[in-house]
């Protein structure tokens, strides 16, 4: 087995820039889709059931792409078509879903537009965003894996901020931040199409930057055995998973879950915590809108600030267990935190939770799998570990909503115990190093 070599860092840089645009789509339908869809006009306590999609078409893209990507061997490479094909979906889609109430439909028919668009969307963002974690996986040798992973982290969090402060921005600019009764704002619908615009300039950049290796240089550093390559479906690569896999998963599943509730209630809970109102046709819900823009992006500031951080942790397990109780700890403030200002505390602390969701459960998984082969494959399905709880959480959401009472501040309570659990779990993940 050839030692794959030491990457300069605008190599590792350069495997993960498409990963600023591609973040920088994921902000924007984060941070806004909650918004769009009750500005259509969606019920509050149905509103999570619009977030079962996105995580939907996410554990049944991501799986395929790894799997097909696994043996796929072009001369543009092995990952970057699929990369470059989601991305050209992605910018396509981004283009039509803000639009969604200005078409002159129905309050019905937009919502059903409206769930297509975010169907398709998410698809092909799921698409574009996993060769990111197969190409570090694939040409990232094993002591420069945690500095590549970091470096895709940082391009995350810096996609993020810039998505989520477009509204906030272009409102500033002059761009309408009202509109028509059930018309999505044009600061909402501009900053799509500027995150679309930024998102193909990035994939074309990685496009032609980075260089796969082909096929007979991929497996001088990459080998396994070969009935590993040839007889696997998923049922057996999951039944031969490393306990790692699974222990983890069990983590990401509360975490994730309470990722799903903030994105699907916190407008509402910031507009009902600060501007005393949920009421989404009134222009304070879409200042609201526009400050928890700017709260996300704060998060992510503070995920940049908290991932400098986490190296100096010689326990990676404790720096990942006490990052997760300081964002739950984060999540449950936000209810008591009536000042518009005083929300960025919370936010703050919620990136730290942020920061090790992004960099630790993949450090954790793709050590674990060295020599178990079809890493695309094994990266697609453990990408399961974040849709599944989604799904699960937003099926869940209105029962659990009318029984708090039917307030969404109280939902990030519910998160923040959800990622308190999160926390208690990582004690049963046993780290594996790198051979």
């Amino acid at each position: 087995m050839k030692q794959k070599p030491d990457l300069s860092f605008w190599k590792l840089w350069n495997l993960s820039f498409g990963f600023f645009g591609v973040q920088i789509a994921y902000a924007l339908q984060s941070g806004n889709i909650s918004r769009i869809f009750r500005t259509l006009g969606a019920d509050p306590h149905s509103l999570s059931f619009f977030w079962i999609l996105p995580p939907l078409m996410g554990i049944l893209v991501q799986p395929i792409v790894g799997t097909l990507s696994d043996k796929t061997w072009t001369r543009w490479g092995r990952r970057i078509p699929y990369l470059f094909v989601g991305a050209a979906m992605a910018v396509a889609v981004m283009c039509l879903l803000p639009n969604a109430g200005s078409f002159g439909m129905t309050v019905g028919t937009a919502l059903i537009f409206g769930l297509f668009a975010l169907m398709l969307l998410d698809t092909s963002i799921n698409m574009a965003m996993q060769p990111f974690k197969m190409l570090v996986g694939d040409m990232v040798n094993e002591k420069q894996k945690a500095k590549a992973y970091s470096i895709q982290s940082f391009l995350c969090n810096a996609g993020s901020v810039v998505g989520f402060i477009f509204p906030f921005v272009l409102t500033w600019l002059g761009i309408k931040n009202v509109a028509p009764e059930g018309v999505v704002p044009d600061s909402v619908i501009w900053s799509f199409y500027l995150g679309a615009a930024i998102l193909i300039l990035c994939v074309i950049y990685t496009t032609l930057k980075v260089k796969e290796w082909p096929p007979k240089e991929y497996r001088e550093y990459n080998p396994v055995k070969e009935e590993n390559e040839t007889s696997a479906n998923w049922i057996t690569l999951l039944k031969n998973a490393p306990a790692t896999f699974w222990k983890v998963g069990l983590v990401q599943f509360f975490c994730w879950s309470a990722l799903l509730y903030m994105w699907t209630y916190v407008v509402d809970a910031v507009s009902e915590t600060v501007w005393n109102t949920t009421d989404s046709a009134s222009e304070a819900y879409q200042v609201a809108g526009n400050w928890t823009g700017v709260l996300y992006a704060i998060q992510a500031l503070g995920s940049v600030a908290w991932a400098a951080v986490l190296p100096r942790f010689k326990n990676t397990k404790m720096a990942y267990a006490l990052s997760l109780l300081i964002g739950g700890i984060g999540f449950a403030l936000i209810p008591f935190c009536p000042d518009k200002y005083l929300q960025i505390i919370p936010f703050l602390l919620i990136g730290c939770a942020w920061a090790a969701m992004l960099a630790m459960p993949f450090t954790f998984v793709t050590n674990a799998l060295q020599g178990y082969g079809h890493m695309g494959a094994y990266l697609g399905l453990f990408n399961g570990t974040i849709c599944l709880p989604q799904i699960i959480a937003a099926l869940c959401g209105g029962t659990i909503f009318t029984l708090i009472g039917g307030h969404q501040s109280s939902m990030m309570i519910v998160s923040g115990v959800l990622l308190a659990i999160g926390a208690c779990c990582v004690g049963l993940i046993k780290t594996q190093k790198a051979e």
